[in-house]
């Protein structure tokens, strides 16, 4: 069922960019809000094609250094020797070929935000003089022995386990502290196969922006297939294979061999399953009450794991409760997402004991919120 009203968390996704209905993407949405209002150096950790670099540039576009520069580096781009001139800077002649004097990212990043991506992939050499800067919040150029300081905010981020990485020696002990003052930590998307349909949705309502071309949707078969595949690429992948689909199949909705095609080693996971039957916005080829018998059936044989059979009753209970957890509590909001009224939502909440975690607002707090 669509909805008209934007609920809070779609709110947040517009602001910090992160796209999902996942707790991973709630927790970082708010982690994000949280981290832009401080100058704190951010560390972010996750595997490759997670939003690292999204999550920083939102980061430093909601915090208050926003008017001011953010510089992205490479850190696995740039070889250790020429990483000290091109972070730090240097000075017309200080070595063969420098013609001219450069600034440096993180003078040039000056009042804003300086974001090392891969950062695991610094040499120990280079990873001492970032731990000066940090520590003495001044860069010296190449060639020069002036220290000039400067003001900018620091954002890593790494697919490596740095924790390891120091106790291999591979990387500085007081360098992890120093930018490890702020943690966050990306998810891979087969971790959160619910989120999958609204990112899908947000690749296709660029692509035809970008390109004025009227917008595809998935098919319901589509959408389970992605929903059960490993993504060992991530949320870039997922991008890519989206792109190819929307330019190459010719209809209006994208068959699961549109995004799979010429994916022949492909890896589906019959473990990882979709947590929310519901999607409104993708073509459907089969009912939606099929679809909700797929997420009940899975409940079920949860149950049997555990020795027992779920019921009908509890599958209901579960499913208005975390619809009314979705929505923080709103009743109406809740009972429209469920396709009833408020109150034989009511009704349900009584009779499920759920009515004590979910008061009515009064008019108070209305007035309030």
């Amino acid at each position: 069922m669509q909805t008209d009203f934007p609920s809070r968390s779609m709110r947040k996704s517009e602001l910090t960019g992160i796209v999902g209905i996942s707790p991973w993407a709630g927790k970082i949405r708010e982690q994000i809000l949280a981290a832009s209002a401080f100058p704190s150096n951010v560390l972010i950790t996750g595997p490759t094609g997670t939003g690292k670099e999204v999550i920083s540039r939102a980061i430093h576009a909601l915090g208050p250094r926003a008017e001011k520069p953010f510089i992205p580096v490479d850190c696995a781009a740039i070889p250790g020797a020429l990483f000290s001139s091109h972070v730090f800077g240097h000075l017309k002649g200080a070595f063969t070929g420098a013609d001219y004097a450069a600034l440096g990212c993180f003078r040039a990043a000056e009042g804003g935000t300086i974001f090392l991506d891969e950062i695991g992939e610094l040499g120990i050499d280079v990873q001492t003089k970032l731990l000066r800067v940090l520590q003495q919040r001044t860069v010296c150029p190449v060639g020069s022995h002036q220290e000039i300081p400067v003001e900018v905010r620091v954002i890593a981020a790494t697919n490596r386990d740095l924790k390891r990485e120091v106790l291999a020696g591979r990387f500085r002990e007081d360098l992890y502290y120093r930018l490890n003052v702020v943690s966050l930590r990306t998810a891979p998307l087969r971790e959160r196969p619910e989120d999958i349909a609204e990112i899908a949705r947000h690749f296709m309502s660029k692509l035809a922006f970008n390109h004025g071309l009227p917008e595809k949707q998935l098919s319901a078969s589509a959408l389970r297939r992605m929903q059960h595949y490993d993504w060992p690429g991530n949320v870039r992948q997922l991008e890519n294979m989206l792109e190819r689909a929307c330019f190459s199949s010719p209809g209006r909705a994208i068959l699961p061999e549109d995004v799979f095609a010429g994916e022949e080693e492909a890896v589906f996971d019959a473990e990882i399953a979709p947590r929310r039957a519901d999607f409104p916005h993708v073509v459907l080829e089969e009912s939606a009450a099929e679809n909700r018998a797929a997420d009940i059936l899975k409940d079920r044989r949860a149950g049997i794991a555990e020795g027992r059979w779920i019921t009908m009753a509890e599958v209901e209970r579960e499913h208005i409760r975390k619809t009314v957890e979705f929505t923080n509590g709103n009743r109406s909001e809740a009972a429209q997402l469920l396709g009833m009224e408020r109150h034989q939502l009511a009704r349900k909440l009584h009779k499920y004991g759920l009515d004590a975690f979910f008061p009515k607002r009064t008019k108070a707090f209305k007035r309030a919120a």
